[in-house]
């Protein structure tokens, strides 16, 4: 069963805007970008991380249009223009670029045609000319615009890394987070980030976090004070990003909470709309919770290779109970055969079959809290009967009384009652 628990962020998720000419002027854009006419439309702004190159507006076909995407004309596009007569090719730049798009950009490094200048010009639309193919330009500009129109939010916590695991440490306040983190970094870890955890989705689904500037490589330890682990420990210690893998959430130990004993429930928690693993550590004096976020990661590292030890471990104990020798009529034991067990023996005397037991049947006498109550109890079985006759003493060899050993009585049938017996 999967729980999906909601983010509590410092702030609301947000989308971070992005004028044109911040997007032409950016130093991280691989290919260049040159102003051909539209200047004065360049503030206006980008709401979408991803391009559309739309061919069919070019023939008046205006349904889907994005206005604030980045306008892709290819060399299919222009090939297209080229075809037109004068008049035409006036009229479908003049509706093109009426719609109020936020940009144009023409690649293959060739110069917009002059209609499309003229028409560029007169809605104060930029057009640009990359000097680039398509492929490469659309590329370049959506490994900007995922960058610069991420959806973001903040969090309360502490991201740490530990074994390659980004592990987001949350709490309510005093309860512990931050002396975690310093333990962890004695241990070789390294910090991402304390108090406040700046998170900004990528494609395909993966959640990124970092610090705050402020607060980069900084610690807040109650009874010290604030401490530069980049000072103290080294560069090794710190780490400017990293992908949220885990979530561990802390929380103060209580008699009336329930905590997973065997970790075959998945948790998980969303932040910015993505789930990520969630588990829930209790908190309480002499709990080495170093050791405890360690196990954690190396838990995820496990799980990420396709493997769940606490699922094998429950297989395991199932097959060993169906495997389980049965009992005949005389209460001899006897190995089990496909449709035997109390199944059969209820159909024989035409009454339904109780349910058979699973590891999620709580033990007698087991609280839903213990482990065992999500293990199956055994049945006891009762002890083999002894044949009639003299016995040899193992001691001494001698013969002992032929009378026959007192039968034990085994556990009672519950049917029996209902038998009338």
């Amino acid at each position: 069963m999967t729980d999906e628990r909601l983010d509590h962020g410092l702030a609301k998720d947000t989308i971070p805007k992005l004028a044109v000419r911040a997007l032409a002027q950016d130093p991280q854009l691989s290919v260049t970008l040159r102003l051909v006419a539209g200047e004065s439309g360049l503030d206006r702004p980008l709401h979408h991380p991803r391009v559309q190159k739309n061919g069919l507006a070019l023939v008046g076909h205006y349904h889907g249009v994005v206005p604030t995407r980045v306008q892709v004309l290819g060399e299919t596009e222009l090939s297209y223009i080229e075809s037109l007569t004068p008049d035409a090719r006036s009229v479908a730049a003049r509706g093109f670029l009426a719609l109020g798009l936020s940009c144009v950009v023409v690649t293959g490094g060739k110069d917009p045609p002059r209609s499309f200048v003229a028409a560029a010009e007169a809605t104060g639309t930029p057009l640009f000319a990359a000097n680039a193919r398509s492929s490469r330009t659309i590329n370049a500009l959506h490994a900007v615009l995922d960058d610069r129109l991420a959806p973001q939010t903040q969090l309360h916590g502490v991201l740490v890394d530990v074994y390659g695991v980004g592990i987001l440490l949350l709490g309510k306040s005093g309860i512990g987070k931050s002396e975690c983190a310093l333990e962890l970094v004695m241990r070789g870890h390294r910090i991402v980030a304390d108090d406040v955890v700046r998170c900004d989705w990528r494609p395909p689904g993966l959640v990124f976090g970092q610090p705050a500037e402020l607060l980069r490589h900084h610690l807040e330890i109650r009874g010290l004070g604030v401490l530069d682990i980049r000072d103290l420990f080294g560069v090794t210690a710190v780490r400017e990003r990293k992908r949220l893998d885990l979530v561990v959430h802390l929380i103060e130990w209580s008699e009336r909470e329930e905590f997973d004993r065997l970790g075959v429930e998945e948790k998980h928690h969303l932040i910015l709309d993505t789930p990520i693993l969630e588990v829930r550590v209790p908190v309480r004096s002499g709990r080495n919770m170093g050791s405890i976020i360690e196990m954690a990661a190396r838990n995820a590292l496990l799980r990420r290779d396709g493997r769940t030890p606490a699922s094998d471990f429950l297989d395991r104990i199932e097959g060993h109970l169906a495997m389980r020798p049965a009992l005949d009529a005389s209460g001899m034991r006897r190995e089990q055969e496909p449709g035997d067990g109390i199944g059969a023996i209820a159909r024989d005397e035409g009454e339904s079959a109780p349910a058979p037991a699973t590891w999620s049947t709580l033990a007698p006498g087991a609280s839903g809290t213990e482990s065992s109550a999500r293990i199956p109890a055994a049945r006891a079985e009762p002890p083999r009967s002894v044949p009639d006759g003299p016995r040899t003493s193992p001691s001494t060899g001698a013969l002992s009384s032929s009378r026959p050993p007192t039968p034990v009585p085994g556990p009672r049938d519950p049917r029996t009652k209902e038998r009338g017996e």
